[in-house]
């Protein structure tokens, strides 16, 4: 059984024998994985009325600290997105009266974010679905495989420089 990943390579073989394709088994396949999988969680995201940025500052809102309120800097680290990204997010979702923002108590010149009933709701209903995708998306490879591939990631990751936030 073979996958487009193959195909490319046996291309690069055929026309370029002098060079180790061989990285591009990983890369180009990691690649084609992630497009696939966002377009696999862009459909459950879609059912519940949001998109993956969407999600992912409610998502990252709920397990927070309760009481679930971040500065927009907090939730750009922790959500892994730019901060034009998340001022453009936030808008959306306060126009929904998914989120609040507030005068941050301590800082007089920030704002705090948080979760309204109604945001919450939503993304405590979104959730299991989100689960229930990735889990159908994860299960031809078993929990030992899994457990093995995400240690796996988990290592090229930190070689990358990119670290756990706490």
């Amino acid at each position: 059984m073979a996958d487009h990943v193959d195909f490319v390579l046996e291309q690069w073989a055929a026309r370029r024998p002098d060079l180790d394709v061989s990285p591009m088994g990983v890369i180009g396949r990691l690649s084609r994985l992630h497009r696939l999988v966002e377009a696999e969680l862009a459909r459950t995201f879609k059912a519940h009325g949001l998109d993956a940025g969407s999600f992912n500052i409610l998502a990252t809102l709920l397990r927070s600290v309760p009481p679930h309120r971040l500065a927009p800097t907090e939730l750009m680290r922790a959500g892994m997105v730019t901060s034009g990204a998340v001022t453009q997010r936030l808008d959306r979702l306060e126009a929904r009266g998914l989120v609040t923002r507030a005068p941050d108590e301590t800082d007089g010149r920030g704002v705090r974010v948080g979760l309204t009933d109604e945001g919450r709701a939503l993304v405590e209903r979104a959730l299991p679905d989100h689960l229930a995708t990735e889990r159908r998306l994860l299960e031809v490879l078993g929990q030992e495989r899994q457990e093995e591939l995400a240690g796996t990631l988990r290592e090229l990751l930190e070689s990358l420089g990119d670290r756990a936030e706490g």
